[in-house]
């Protein structure tokens, strides 16, 4: 039986209709509300392609029944910046040329996001420790953490 689920995506009111309250929420924010900054990679929560954050927690969202998400604070990689007025860490991640093939890219900002929340001034070695569950298959990770460390001297 089909159920609504109220979902706070960005900072918007979302009604969605969903048949099965233990779909991922990944699956629920690409294809009802139309969000495509998270991206599926592994569906294991290894990979870290996934990463939102609920309630200001990093989470994979391969792993989290949407059902859990209903009313609390979801936040995409859209939800970070616009192309207008991007975050920090996108404009970051744009001057350390941080992605190649640009699959990883959510990942490494959403995490690198909550890390900068709790943490505003890591050092190098905290970094590498936030997204050693981050893949890139691309090899980017010298540049992904030289652009959490620019946007973290940024304050």
């Amino acid at each position: 039986m089909s159920q609504n689920l109220a979902l706070n995506v960005n900072g918007r009111a979302v009604t969605i209709t969903v048949d099965d309250p233990d779909m991922p929420l990944l699956y629920a924010l690409r294809n009802e509300v139309g969000v495509t900054g998270p991206h599926y990679g592994c569906g294991l929560g290894q990979c870290g392609a996934c990463t939102v954050h609920v309630e200001g927690e990093a989470v994979r969202s391969c792993q989290l029944p949407v059902g859990q998400a209903a009313g609390k604070r979801i936040v995409t990689l859209e939800g970070l910046g616009t192309p207008a007025a991007p975050h920090k860490l996108q404009q970051a991640f744009i001057a350390e040329q941080a992605v190649q093939c640009g699959y990883c890219a959510n990942g490494m900002i959403m995490q690198s996001a909550a890390l900068l929340a709790k943490n505003p001034r890591p050092t190098e070695a905290q970094v590498k420790q936030e997204l050693v569950n981050n893949i890139c298959r691309c090899g980017t990770h010298p540049r992904v953490v030289a652009a959490v460390l620019r946007a973290a001297a940024q304050g």
